[in-house]
């Protein structure tokens, strides 16, 4: 049996990229496969886990269940994309500073379900974070470095000065060690 194979160009990054691929291929496969766009992770490949977690029209989906030839005409973006030049985006810093990235496999699929949510809801509560943040799954932070860190991002994308408290980073204080300190 012959394999089908399609030739599409797909906008990804913002950059036009001409790709040949089965047409039966998922993006996660044409992404990591063909682009060797390698950030997007294989998890469970039943939409169960987020690791997979792209941008497409600015909308999170869960590449691992979308077919790369219903991608024509649409904006994909991929963590790939986040970064600009040298410079991070501010969720790629507080997650980085914040230690929320841990064995950092579920890191890029976080980032982009949090990239989404930002774009629509600059000022999101916690409970607004938990719910765009819901369908990843992380098993080593406890997702309490993440929320705090898609918060310190938010604070940053819209200017403000914020630092989390010196607890964050170092753990509950000892009494009376923030009077001498803060």
């Amino acid at each position: 049996m012959i394999e089908e194979k399609v030739t599409m160009t797909l906008r990804v990054n913002g950059e036009d990229r001409t790709v040949v691929f089965p047409a039966h291929h998922t993006l996660l496969e044409v992404l990591r496969e063909e682009l060797a766009l390698t950030g997007t992770k294989h998890g469970c490949e039943l939409g169960e886990c987020g690791t997979c977690t792209v941008l497409v029209d600015g909308q999170p989906i869960l590449s691992c269940l979308a077919l790369a030839v219903e991608m024509k005409e649409r904006a994909i973006e991929t963590v790939e994309g986040l970064q600009r030049g040298s410079a991070l985006h501010p969720l790629q810093e507080t997650f980085a500073d914040l230690g929320a990235a841990q064995c950092g496999y579920c890191t890029p699929g976080l980032l982009m379900a949090a990239k989404a949510l930002l774009a629509s809801h600059p000022r999101p509560t916690r409970e607004e974070i938990c719910a765009a943040l819901a369908g990843n799954l992380c098993r080593c932070t406890g997702y309490h470095k993440i929320i705090e860190a898609v918060e310190w991002a938010a604070a940053l994308a819209r200017g403000e000065e914020m630092r989390p408290p010196r607890a964050v980073f170092h753990g509950t204080p000892e009494p009376g060690e923030e009077r001498r300190h803060g």
